[in-house]
């Protein structure tokens, strides 16, 4: 059966590391360059989540994503270079249009910052299977409920790229034209996406029912059917992002 979520099969050192140890990365990530908002902090932070992704493997299937991402930062670097309030040292003109260092230098920090956050989520959601976090989070006392609705968020989005691309063909086999000019596409927009959203409401109804036939509501201790997963150097890691967490938030108190 294939698998309905973004997780990568790798052999990985990142892959046998705590799901929630890449929870808490995600909160060091995003909070160290914003209590030392340098752009050196934000570049090492940004070059040290590639990284990662790099040693798990799964810098290859990042790539889609920052692709997306960068034609946003894009237009942030156009408009801060041009408008930012505080431009004023030219750095260089193209045709008519002049761009200042300040406004650069501060759309480079959100460049690194947003490839930075970006890049933390993707270590968990590659390198992390659904089952293996919410079992994780369920032991550490979350509410199987609230357990399962995050696994199903996690299987949201590839679910219904898979029926998406399910009831193309069907369509497609019917003799519908999916590709071609915009006015095509646009015409056959409607025809699919209804299907998928019937689908993805009929698909929030078993979940509901599963919930009754897991035996959600019932009273009593939950037990687990697998045995906790030992993961590695987890409580140094732990300790590690907790370190570098409280340096950065010192290095602000005291700035």
């Amino acid at each position: 059966m294939k698998s309905i979520s973004l997780y990568v099969d790798r052999d990985s050192i990142l892959h046998r590391i705590d799901p929630i140890n890449k929870l808490l990365y995600i909160l060091v990530a995003i909070a160290i360059p914003i209590l030392i908002p340098t752009l050196n902090v934000a570049f090492i932070c940004m070059l040290f989540s590639l990284l990662l992704l790099g040693i798990g493997k799964v810098l290859k299937k990042s790539l889609p994503v920052y692709g997306f991402v960068f034609l946003v930062l894009i237009t942030v670097i156009v408009i801060q270079g041009l408008f930012h309030p505080t431009n004023e040292t030219l750095l260089f003109t193209v045709g008519p249009m002049t761009f200042y260092r300040e406004g650069f230098l501060f759309a480079l920090m959100i460049t690194f910052r947003v490839i930075n956050i970006v890049g933390a989520f993707l270590i968990l959601v590659l390198t992390t299977k659904p089952s293996d976090l919410v079992e994780g989070l369920v032991r550490r006392g979350l509410s199987p409920r609230f357990g399962y609705v995050l696994g199903s968020v996690f299987q949201i989005i590839p679910q219904m790229m898979s029926t998406m691309k399910t009831i193309t063909d069907a369509q497609r086999s019917r003799g519908m034209e999916t590709e071609g000019k915009l006015s095509v596409r646009i015409k056959a927009f409607l025809p699919l996406i209804g299907p998928v959203v019937l689908s993805s409401l009929i698909n929030v109804k078993e979940r509901a029912m599963a919930l009754e036939v897991r035996g959600f509501n019932a009273k009593g201790k939950k037990t687990f059917l697998n045995e906790e997963k030992v993961y590695v150097a987890t409580a140094w890691i732990q300790w590690g992002l907790w370190i570098g967490l409280a340096a950065a938030v010192i290095w602000r108190m005291f700035r």
